[in-house]
């Protein structure tokens, strides 16, 4: 059986304690809270101020006559949260996690002759301790084949050796016969190379009892294969036809894989066919900025894409199954992936969060992702949980083991890990600590882990390798195959000789030492990477990297106040633009040569930095500044180069050290001048890379930049960076003009808005002000025809641009 998107149409209403809203045409996926009004309420403070809400769904369709004969299966990928699927009114399935598929067979369940109305309920309240989203927000599928076939995702491909000469590929089917009676079929599969051509083929005979399944194992060899690899993302297709000896009754699946072995220990790291991997990696949440939690190919597509761009090579989920679309990007664009269950298990960590359920349903869960997953080259690593709790105590490690090992007998081609954070561990109270390693922070006053953490600000190392946290964490981390460390890179060497068979990954990292925590990546083969929090900023959380200040008040939370709405601690904000802090990572990482310039906003000055671990300066990448000349600006410069020089306006303002021994990087004050600002790499004492900013003068206007010009499928989306620039393209970085938008033709705005971090602005109007001189339209394709988005503002002539949509 193959997935085939839901073609029939939706409506949707919110329920209230006051009753049904009026149903409206809805096209999903669908985020239903992205337009919700915010509230200033302290217990939203986790989603941004965005409150939940409960949603229904419905759809109304004909069932063929000839579905008598066939299975019938909707699948949704994701509904958030605690889904109910509704035939005719009676109840098919119910699930608690809204971030699993639902998989629904609709046989014995469907009228024929009279019209059948399918509901789908969901709801989502203060249960994660970030923006989630809410609806069906991820995509429908309807799948119809014969009684006798392939169900989805049946079709598990692995290599068991694989070398330059040849490639040993494994192909198990799963037959599956719904008739009373025996079947028999013939299968025949074939693996398809990267550029169309036939590797291998096979074909064998299958009986299929009675109302049973059956696994067909069919090993081919690949002579000189073309295997997949970050840097070669070559895949193939694997073909299969299940068929009467007449052929009169056929079932047909397809599977993108790619060929690749997977290789780990200690003394030698991750290697990939036997090359060695660092992984430069990013954890990134679900939500897609201004689309809010909605999943869509396009959006998938373009973030991997440019998180790819900007040096990443990994992805971890956090802190939940990745999508199929962001896993078939990952493939095809060779970005691995660290797929991740859940973040909590038993403990809850909010209200509502699905720990009461966890017991139930955690094999169900578990099984789901990794069924999702296997066939997927780009996934290397299963995560079983992020930060949890009871991980340090007995019972804790106990269900680790048992989810570790029920993951390795689903799949036992890719490695188990979890993120475990010792300050979290510690927090629980269960092993003494010693309390001049807590400075003073007091167990019984905390409630919230990244609190905690920037009390303990510079003690996290000493606490990271104290007996108490290696108590704590031993057994948990016995039970994985790569020790997950959130925040505990001081175990780093530690573990080297006390655990000399421990595999380390940083799961979780802080942003503003990466330098260190690289360092540490490319000296220790047992280290085999490091995931910054976070690759990608995102909704909820507000605040959390915001810069911090000495003279802000005493207790200031670690979440900002409301209108706060995003964490503000990616290295690329919302709207897909790379902020400073990649650059640096891309030097630090040895990706980039040229030396990079970025400037502190002008109210920073003078303001002394508090210690943030999550927070990178105030600053951008702009000479464009609203001040008088003479007003001093503060100039960061980043460069792999002992030394820079910066010239303002072409004068020469000094050398200063940069380079590994400065941590990459130097701070110069500079008298603000209108015209252009200049750092040139200095290399065996001679000028090499430089870098530019140039101050926007002149006439400006409002521009509109697509990053395409077809819209290809019914759900395409056209990405468009709106912005004020000189005639030269320079972005005026102080404009804040609020801009409307106006779509033509057979299209809808998805969304629209800019990364500012704090704003009362709703993604989902059609008018929004610029941050930094930028803003982001997604627009969505919704037939065929010619499409025209228009921008205007006050003071801009208006400007247009042309879109054409397919429809297929």
């Amino acid at each position: 059986m193959q997935r085939q998107r839901y073609p029939y149409p939706w409506e949707w209403r919110t329920i209230t304690a006051h009753g049904p809203s009026p149903a409206r045409p809805v096209v999903v996926p669908h985020d239903a809270v992205l337009g919700v009004e915010r509230v200033d309420d302290p217990a939203l403070t986790a989603t941004g101020y965005v409150p939940g809400g409960t949603w229904e769904y419905r759809s109304r369709f004909e069932a063929p006559p000839d579905w008598r004969q066939r299975h019938v299966v909707l699948e949704l990928e994701a509904v958030y949260r605690s889904p109910a699927v509704s035939l005719n009114g009676d109840l098919l399935a119910r699930r608690p996690s809204g971030t699993a598929a639902l998989t629904v067979p609709l046989d014995g369940a469907l009228r024929y002759g009279a019209p059948n109305e399918l509901t789908v309920e969901a709801r989502a309240d203060r249960d994660a301790r970030w923006y989630t989203g809410g609806g069906i927000l991820r995509p429908v599928h309807l799948a119809v084949g014969p009684r006798v076939h392939v169900p989805l995702d049946g079709v598990v491909v692995t290599v068991p050796e694989s070398d330059d000469e040849a490639a040993l590929v494994q192909v198990v089917t799963t037959v599956r016969n719904l008739e009373p009676r025996p079947a028999v079929r013939r299968l025949r599969t074939t693996v398809v190379g990267p550029d169309g051509e036939v590797v291998a083929a096979d074909a064998t005979r299958v009986t299929v009892p009675a109302n049973e399944s059956v696994e067909v194992s069919q090993r081919m060899l690949v002579a000189e294969p073309r295997r997949w690899s970050p840097a070669h993302p070559d895949l193939h297709t694997v073909e299969s036809v299940l068929a009467t000896d007449t052929g009169d009754e056929v079932d047909e699946s397809r599977v993108v894989v790619g060929i690749r072995t997977l290789q780990l220990d200690a003394r030698r790291g991750l290697r990939i066919d036997g090359v060695p991997v660092d992984l430069r990696g990013a954890c990134v949440h679900a939500d897609n900025g201004v689309i809010g939690g909605v999943v869509l190919d396009d959006a998938e597509e373009r973030r991997v894409t440019i998180l790819k761009e900007a040096g990443f090579n990994a992805i971890r989920s956090a802190h939940q199954p990745m999508s199929r679309a962001m896993l078939d990007a990952c493939d095809r664009l060779g970005m691995l992936v660290m797929d991740e269950l859940t973040d909590v298990w038993t403990r809850a960590k909010r209200p509502e969060d699905g720990s009461s359920t966890f017991t139930e349903w955690w094999q169900r869960d578990l099984e789901d992702m990794v069924r999702k997953d296997r066939n997927h080259p780009s996934v290397i690593m299963y995560s079983i949980g992020n930060e949890i709790p009871e991980a340090g105590t007995r019972t804790g490690a106990e269900l680790a083991r048992r989810l570790a090992a029920r993951t390795r007998r689903l799949d036992p081609t890719r490695y188990v890990t979890a993120g475990v954070n010792g300050a979290l561990l510690v927090m629980d109270g269960a092993v003494p600590v010693d309390p001049e390693l807590l400075g003073g922070a007091s167990l019984e006053e905390v409630e919230e882990i990244n609190g905690f953490m920037m009390q303990l600000a510079d003690r996290m190392n000493a606490l990271g390798v104290s007996d108490a946290v290696t108590a704590l964490t031993e057994e948990a981390y016995g039970a994985l195959d790569v020790a997950g460390m959130n925040y505990l890179e001081s175990r780093y060497e530690h573990d080297r000789t006390a655990f000399p068979h421990r595999v380390i990954v940083g799961s979780e990292t802080f942003p503003t030492r990466i330098d260190v925590l690289w360092d540490l990546v490319r000296s220790l083969p047992h280290v085999i990477g490091d995931f910054t929090w976070t690759g990608w900023d995102y909704l909820g959380e507000p605040g959390l990297g915001r810069p911090r200040y000495r003279d802000e008040p005493p207790g200031t939370p670690p979440l900002a106040p409301y209108p706060w709405l995003l964490s503000g601690a990616g290295d690329i904000d919302i709207t897909g633009e790379r902020r400073p802090a990649s650059y640096y990572r891309e030097i630090v990482y040895g990706l980039r040569r040229e030396p990079f310039l970025a400037v502190r906003r002008p109210e920073t000055y003078g303001r002394e930095a508090a210690p943030a671990p999550w927070s990178w300066t105030d600053c951008l990448p702009s000479w464009t500044w609203p001040v008088a000349p003479g007003t001093p600006l503060e100039v960061e410069v980043y460069a792999d180069a002992p030394e820079v020089e910066v010239l303002l306006g072409g004068r020469t303002l000094g050398r200063y050290p940069t380079g590994p021994e400065h941590r990459y990087r130097a701070l110069v004050e500079v008298g603000y001048q209108p015209g252009a600002i200049e750092a040139v790499a200095i290399r065996d004492g001679v000028p090499a890379e430089r870098a530019r900013l140039v101050t926007a003068s002149g006439p400006r206007a409002l521009r509109v930049h697509p990053d395409r010009t077809r819209l290809d499928g019914p759900d395409a989306l056209a990405f468009l960076t709106i912005e004020v620039t000189d005639d030269e393209g320079v972005r005026a970085t102080d404009a804040d003009d609020e801009v409307t938008l106006r779509v033509e033709g057979p299209a809808a705005l998805q969304g629209f808005g800019s990364a500012a971090p704090r704003t009362l602005e709703s993604f989902t109007d059609d008018r929004h002000r610029l941050f930094d001189g930028r803003a982001l339209a997604v627009v969505r394709a919704g037939g065929s025809g010619d499409v025209r988005v228009v921008a205007s503002a006050p003071g801009y002539a208006e400007v247009a641009t042309e879109l054409r949509a397919t429809g297929v």
